[in-house]
């Protein structure tokens, strides 16, 4: 293999957030609306992995969503300026994969590195933000949490200290290491989805994606440490849970978690006037929002 050219991970990185779905852990709650826009304590979750995107550097940023609820995001979101980012929505008519979100944004990502995140995850933690920014090469990445129950989630096999493989919730105890909802890829991901098949259950799946990453020698894992916190957010406890955490956090130090007004104004994306014109009333939200800049 050729040596791969390492770059910062913000440049030539676009994102994608992954908002389709029917929600049906959160029935019926999700009837009228996306999961993505309840609340995770003072603001909407798809908050979260946008501020995740935007503090890595990423200003462009595809979301993709169910046509129905174009005019909830849209009315929330704007197309992103107010954020200094740009903000394009794309369509899933019905969920048939992770992977498939590559083969719907292949315009938008075009030759550039990309990052997914899924829409009803949430990170936190100094450590995660460093390894998220480390600098990316070529082919792909994925980064893994310690779990007590993997049999829920993707888990990646490791012999010795090589990783040998990704299996899709094993029946069979393997290793602790849950692969989470974040990933980068280079272009090469769209026509690798392409070639995925689909699985049992009629998906293309993220974890045959990643697996041929690894099979071709090309795939970084990142491990988190006990600080970083890891959340997926599809279920009524798992949203409680995180509301208390944001909560917990965000009283004990005084500062707001997963704000893109506030990751958009330490990336001097925009101005402390700019986001101050765009407050036009008072509230817990916008008055921390206002100490903090």
């Amino acid at each position: 293999m050729g040596s791969r050219a390492k770059v910062n991970y913000g440049e030539n990185m676009k994102g994608i957030i992954l908002a389709g779905g029917h929600g049906t852990r959160l029935f019926p709650v999700t009837i009228s609306t996306s999961k993505q826009l309840l609340p995770i304590y003072d603001k909407p979750l798809i908050f979260y992995p946008l501020t995740t995107l935007m503090e890595a550097g990423i200003r462009d940023i595809a979301i993709i969503i169910k046509i129905e609820d174009e005019k909830s995001f849209t009315d929330l979101l704007g197309d992103g300026s107010r954020f200094g980012i740009k903000i394009t929505f794309f369509f899933q008519e019905e969920p048939r994969g992770l992977a498939e979100a590559f083969i719907i944004t292949e315009k938008f990502i075009g030759t550039s590195n990309t990052t997914l995140i899924l829409g009803d995850n949430l990170f936190y933690g100094e450590s995660f933000a460093k390894l998220l920014k480390k600098k990316f090469h070529s082919g792909a990445r994925i980064f893994c949490s310690k779990v007590n129950d993997p049999e829920r989630y993707g888990v990646l096999e490791i012999q010795g200290d090589q990783p040998i493989s990704i299996v899709e919730k094993p029946e069979k105890f393997i290793s602790p290491w849950a692969v989470t909802g974040i990933y980068t890829y280079d272009s090469s991901v769209i026509e690798r989805a392409k070639l995925l098949k689909p699985s049992k259950r009629g998906e293309i799946e993220i974890t045959e994606l990643n697996q041929g990453f690894l099979d071709d020698t090309i795939l970084d894992c990142e491990f988190f440490d006990q600080n970083v916190v890891w959340m997926d957010t599809g279920t009524f406890e798992s949203m409680k849970e995180a509301s208390e955490f944001i909560a917990a956090i965000q009283k004990r130090q005084g500062t707001l978690v997963g704000s893109p007004e506030l990751a958009a104004y330490k990336n001097q994306w925009v101005t402390e006037s700019e986001i101050k014109n765009g407050l036009t009333f008072s509230n817990q939200y916008t008055d921390t929002l206002l100490k903090l800049l």
